[in-house]
């Protein structure tokens, strides 16, 4: 080709096809270069029969290209068909190995000798082309055939056994589509959850290790890969895994080598190469979009396709991101452009200094503004949330007492706390009453979760701040970062499985842990068997008497729930009290409490029923309903009286649920500290409410997922029944149903099967219910610490 175009587009994913349209509606002279026989390689490349998925949600689509979620067949079809439409100059097997020259005259260069010139360059190659794979070096034999880095068709193993190494949505589905075709299948993750997938997914893959389709292996690694088996490392030691098929989906890197060889620069540490908001490289004229910038989702990357082809041509428009961001900034105080906006914020908050503009914009569109007059609060004591508070102008006050005020300045957050341990607000967070007001972005939970996961900087900032607080929690407010630096500094996270043990009666004291989510038991043995002494929630710490006494570990800690915990090196723990006679009062203090607390709770009875309790999940519960089997007559009025408030359908089930001597844990919801069930809502329909309550509102659709995580099975998919007369009519009348009673639901298009789960009676006067309800005051509902309280008192 002698001819120079306008445009030249390297890739024909979505980004690189939506660019070509968009060229081609305009009239635009261009080219698309391709270097297979297909369009859209990575897509073609995703499993057969694949359903993709159109997230994110609230954003909308800017292409000339079809694209809503379906299957990879339909969307593929649809890219063929809107390329063909709009008379897309398409070359395929067209490989480019360079660019040179500068803008308005660059020459392409590819593999089989061609040269295409162009005014300017818009590299859409995506990343799938350079996947990551096992080092045989770290990893022995992982060049031995046999480990694939790609599955075209699950039928194509049938009666195997797989091993799937990823957390990612590649892996989730090709991990489950082998295991639906009968295959024996074993996921391996690193981590304790699958936290960067999609919503979607991560309910798909928690629902097929649930109902046992498939075994999970979590914080796992591959230690080497032997002739039909791969040997994980776990935390209980090597595990021996039968394969005749190891799929690692790994992800993939930036082509680093090609991509600075154009003129592209990645910043120290940074996986993606640099851009501008207009997605132009330092090499003027080259411009990188979709994955290859850091947008891995299919509507950011035909969005970007769209967007760039009009910046070229001198006719540029808004991105669909900054349209959306526009409206939540208008709240600002002295809001002028949404490029002024978000440099103002990156520049101000150490959390965002790891992101580009580009991901500071997608990362915001999750948050939501505030705005506060001084005075306001942002966020009260004891009400429940999870999501985190960035400071973005102004101060904050956090009073302590009505002596002693606490500030925040520009840059920090607060909020972590029911971040990360999922518990109620440990304080009060006012608009500084000195001040001019304040302006805070609130974080939710999954995208605080996502930011932390994506950017080192972030996690680092988050990680060091919650240490400190919570430190400072438990020891003295007053203490400084410079006070606690050496400590910080040589902490180390640390993660534990449900009854995994975090220290061993007999062992050595060298460390003290904090917990930061989830709880422990306190055990010690007795004879032959374990006396549970005392429960530990998140915020406390444990471990401190074998180093205040200089003694081996009088006791066992063990996760009731899975656990975070920070351990703390006991020597440089040691020294710190020994320099400071305040801090060691009180943590003096706290050992004589608990050692009066644990001698109390040596009696075998109540020791088994904490035990009990705890080992029925009630350690991550805040809000759980128990029975007092001694007084309970089994009327049931808890149950009807649940069902009359709740349309005909009861959120409680009585007789159902374990017991233990005297103590009956019907299935209800216990409003987790981290609830399992809001871990994957499409519409986000359950939400928590101020005082805690987890509910469902009316945007449920039906689908189900919540009900398959909970493990405590305390959600119901159900239709309503038919209304029914009141009281009076029942009475005079004869009704066919009284109080309590019901017809069966009538599932029907507008009488949709949707969740059902106790909330609480949020709605109703006086609290739940099934409670007020019981003629023998059998029912309560309580959290942990009140419940171990109460049955420690013999209440």
């Amino acid at each position: 080709m002698t001819d120079i175009c306008e445009i030249a587009i390297v890739g024909s994913g979505p980004a690189g096809a939506s660019a070509a349209a968009r060229a081609a509606k305009l009239g635009v002279s261009h080219v698309l270069l391709e270097r297979t026989d297909h369009l859209s390689d990575t897509i073609y490349k995703y499993q057969r029969g694949k359903y993709v998925m159109a997230t994110p949600d609230n954003l909308p689509l800017q292409s000339d290209l079809k694209f809503e979620a379906d299957t990879r067949e339909n969307i593929l079809g649809w890219w063929d068909d809107g390329i063909a439409e709009t008379k897309v100059n398409v070359k395929f097997n067209a490989d480019v190995v360079a660019i040179e020259g500068e803008k308005g005259d660059f020459t392409l260069k590819t593999a089989n000798g061609e040269a295409v010139k162009a005014r300017h360059v818009v590299l859409a190659i995506g990343l799938q082309g350079n996947l990551r794979k096992l080092d045989p070096e770290k990893i022995p034999g992982g060049d031995n055939g046999l480990t694939e880095y790609q599955l075209d068709d699950p039928k194509d193993y049938f009666d195997k056994d797989v091993v799937v190494i990823g957390a990612g949505d590649a892996a989730i589905e090709n991990a489950v589509a082998l295991a639906q075709a009968e295959n024996r299948v074993t996921i391996v993750n690193r981590k304790r959850e699958f936290a960067r997938a999609k919503s979607g997914n991560i309910s798909l893959i928690l629902s097929a290790i649930k109902d046992e389709l498939l075994e999970c292996v979590y914080n796992a690694n591959p230690v080497r890969v032997e002739e039909r088996a791969i040997v994980l490392g776990t935390p209980e030691g090597e595990r021996v895994v039968p394969a005749d098929r190891v799929i690692a989906r790994l992800g993939a890197m930036a082509p680093r080598a090609f991509v600075e060889a154009v003129g592209g620069v990645f910043e120290e540490g940074a996986d993606t190469p640099r851009v501008n908001e207009i997605y132009e490289t330092d090499r003027p004229g080259v411009f990188i979009i979709g994955a290859l910038a850091g947008y891995p989702l299919i509507k950011h990357c035909m969005n970007q396709g769209y967007e760039v082809v009009h910046t070229i041509v001198g006719d540029p428009v808004e991105s669909i991101i900054r349209q959306e961001l526009a409206k939540k900034f208008k709240i600002i105080p002295g809001f002028t452009t949404v490029q002024d906006m978000l440099e103002r914020i990156k520049s101000a908050v150490p959390l965002f200094q790891g992101l580009t503009l580009l991901q500071l914009s997608e990362f915001l569109l999750d948050a939501e503004i505030h705005f506060k007059q001084p005075g306001e609060a942002f966020m009260k004591k004891d009400e429940a949330g999870d999501s985190l508070f960035v400071i973005h102008e102004g101060d904050v006050e956090i009073p302590v007492t009505p002596e002693k005020i606490f500030h925040l300045h520009q840059g920090a957050f607060f909020g972590e706390m029911g971040l990360i341990m999922g518990r109620r607000r440990t304080a009060t967070v006012l608009a500084d009453r000195g001040g001019k007001g304040a302006v805070c972005i609130e974080i939710p939970r999954t995208a605080a979760l996502k930011l932390i996961a994506s950017s080192p900087i972030a996690k680092q900032v988050m990680d060091d701040t919650a240490i400190l607080r919570q430190l400072q929690t438990f020891l003295s407010p007053e203490l400084t970062h410079e006070d606690l630096a050496e400590l910080i500094a040589a902490a180390e996270p640390k993660r534990y499985g449900r009854g995994e043990t975090l220290i061993e009666e007999g062992d050595e004291g060298d460390a003290i842990y904090v917990i930061r989510s989830g709880s422990a038991t306190v055990s010690k043995k007795v004879g032959n068997s374990d006396v549970v002494l005392a429960y530990v929630p998140a915020g406390q710490f444990v471990g401190e008497m074998a180093l205040l006494f200089h003694q081996t570990r009088s006791a066992t800690v063990r996760a009731t729930v899975p656990v975070e915990a920070i351990q703390l090196d006991g020597a440089l723990f040691r020294s710190l009290l020994d320099g400071n006679p305040k801090l060691r009062a009180i943590v003096d203090r706290v050992a004589r409490e608990r050692a009066e607390e644990n001698q109390k709770t040596s009696d075998d009875d109540l020791s088994r029923k904490i035990e009990f309790l705890t080992s029925v999940g009630l350690g991550e519960a805040t809000n759980a309903i128990v029975i007092d089997e001694s007084l309970c007559v089994r009327c049931d009025y808890c149950e009807k009286a649940c069902a009359e408030t709740h349309g005909g359908v009861s959120r409680l089930d009585r007789a159902a649920g374990p017991t233990y001597a005297n103590i009956h844990v019907p299935v209800s919801c216990r409003h987790c500290e981290q609830p399992h069930c809001m871990a994957d809502c499409p519409p986000n329909a359950l939400q928590r409410d101020p005082d805690g309550a987890v509910y469902v509102n009316e945007t449920c659709i039906g689908c189900g997922n919540c009900a398959r995580n909970c493990p405590y099975d305390a959600i119901t998919m159900s239709a309503l029944p038919a209304p029914k007369g009141g009281l009076f009519s029942w009475l005079v009348f004869g009704g066919k149903y009284g109080p309590g009673e019901a017809g069966k639901p009538k599932k029907s298009k507008e009488n949709k099967e949707l969740s059902r789960k106790c909330d609480l009676c949020r709605h109703v006067d006086g609290g739940p219910s099934c409670v007020k309800a019981c003629p023998t005051g059998a029912v309560i509902r309580v959290g942990p610490e009140e419940l171990f309280r109460r049955i420690r008192e013999g209440a």
